[in-house]
C-alpha cells in the first residue's frame, strides 16, 4: 500500500475513534447509560411509526440531527452551502495514492509479512444505479477496525491489541458488471463513549467516487445478526427498518471458499428509492433526490 495510506486514516473523520480506556469508565449514576440511549431511540421508533401510519413517506436516509447520537450537530453542515471547484478539492482531499489501482490492494490480509489475526472473509457485490444497471469503472475505497475493534488511527486508544500485519485498508476499481471484491478480516465491535458502555456493531466503512472527489459517498456495510444493532445510535438514525436493512450484507455460500474465508455479499444501490444509506451530511434530507452524488 502507498505510503499516503496512513495520512488518510489521521484525517478522515468517517473513523469514528475510540476513547482512551472506554470500556473501564467507572459507573456514574450521571452518565447516560444504554438504557436511557435505548429509551430515546424506542421512542422516536415509535413516532415514525405512528408518522406512517398516519401517511407520512418512509425516510430512507439517515436524520441529519438524531438526538441519540450525542454528535450529531457536529457532523453536518450548519451554514449555506457553497459551490467548489472540484480541481481544487482535489488538492486538499485524502486519497490512497496517485498511482494506478493493483489488483492486490483488494486483499488486505496479504499487505504485510505475516498473516494476520481474526476471522478471514471475502466481501462482495454490485455497485449499481436506480434502474439497475451496473457502474463499471468507480473506485471503492474501505477501511475497518481489526479483530478487536481497533483502528490504526493515531486517536483510537482503545485497550484492545494492535495487529502488526493488518492494517485495515483496501481499493479496488468495480468491473465491466459493476462488481468489487475484497478479501479482508472480520472486525470487531468497540466502545465509543457516546454514552457510558456505547459499542459499535462491526463494520467496515465504504467510499464511492464519481468523476471527480466532490462525487464521493461514504457508507458502512454491517453483518448479519449483531446484537448491538438495537443499542446503537448511528445504525439507529435511519428510523426505516427496510431502510436500515439495506447495510447488511447477507452470507453467501457461494462466494465462501472451502478451508479459507466465509463469504458475504453486499450490493451497493447509488441512486433511486432503494439506495444505499450514505454519510451525505452535505444534503441532508434533500439527498434522497440529489442522484449526482452518486453518479
Amino acid at each position: 500500500m502507498p505510503e499516503e495510506a496512513a495520512t488518510l486514516r489521521e484525517t478522515d473523520e468517517s473513523v469514528p475513534p475510540a476513547e482512551p480506556k472506554a470500556a473501564h469508565v467507572p459507573l456514574d449514576r450521571s452518565i447516560e447509560t444504554q438504557a436511557d440511549l435505548s429509551a430515546e431511540i424506542n421512542g422516536l421508533a415509535d413516532a415514525y411509526a405512528r408518522a406512517l401510519k398516519d401517511g407520512a413517506p418512509a425516510e430512507t436516509q439517515p436524520r441529519l440531527d438524531y438526538p441519540p447520537y450525542r454528535s450529531s450537530i457536529l457532523r453536518h453542515p450548519t451554514k449555506s452551502l457553497h459551490h467548489a471547484d472540484p480541481e481544487t478539492i482535489e488538492l486538499y482531499s485524502p486519497a490512497f495514492g496517485h498511482q494506478d489501482v493493483h489488483a492486490l490492494e483488494s486483499d488486505l490480509t496479504i499487505q504485510h509479512n505475516g498473516e494476520p489475526q481474526g476471522e478471514r472473509i471475502i466481501v462482495a457485490g454490485r455497485v449499481l444505479d436506480g434502474d439497475g444497471r451496473p457502474v463499471a469503472g468507480q473506485l471503492v475505497e474501505i477501511w475497518q477496525a481489526n479483530a478487536s475493534g481497533r483502528y490504526i488511527h493515531k486517536r483510537d486508544q482503545h485497550p484492545a491489541p494492535i495487529d502488526p500485519n493488518f492494517t485495515g485498508i483496501g481499493r479496488c476499481i468495480t468491473g465491466p458488471d459493476g462488481s468489487y471484491r475484497f478479501t479482508t478480516i472480520k472486525p470487531g465491535a468497540y466502545p465509543w463513549k457516546n454514552h457510558l458502555n456505547a459499542w459499535r456493531p462491526a463494520h467496515i466503512h465504504f467510499s464511492l467516487f464519481g468523476t471527480e472527489f466532490t462525487q464521493r459517498i461514504i457508507t458502512q456495510m454491517y453483518f448479519p445478526g449483531d446484537q448491538l444493532f438495537p443499542l446503537d445510535p448511528i445504525y439507529q438514525t435511519i428510523v426505516d427498518q427496510d431502510a436500515r436493512d439495506r447495510l447488511v450484507a447477507s452470507y453467501d455460500h457461494s462466494l465462501t471458499e472451502p478451508e479459507w474465508a466465509l463469504g458475504y455479499n453486499w450490493d451497493i444501490v447509488l441512486t433511486g428509492p432503494k439506495r444505499t444509506w450514505t454519510e451525505n451530511e452535505a444534503f441532508g434530507t434533500a439527498g434522497d433526490s440529489n442522484e449526482e452524488a452518486g453518479e
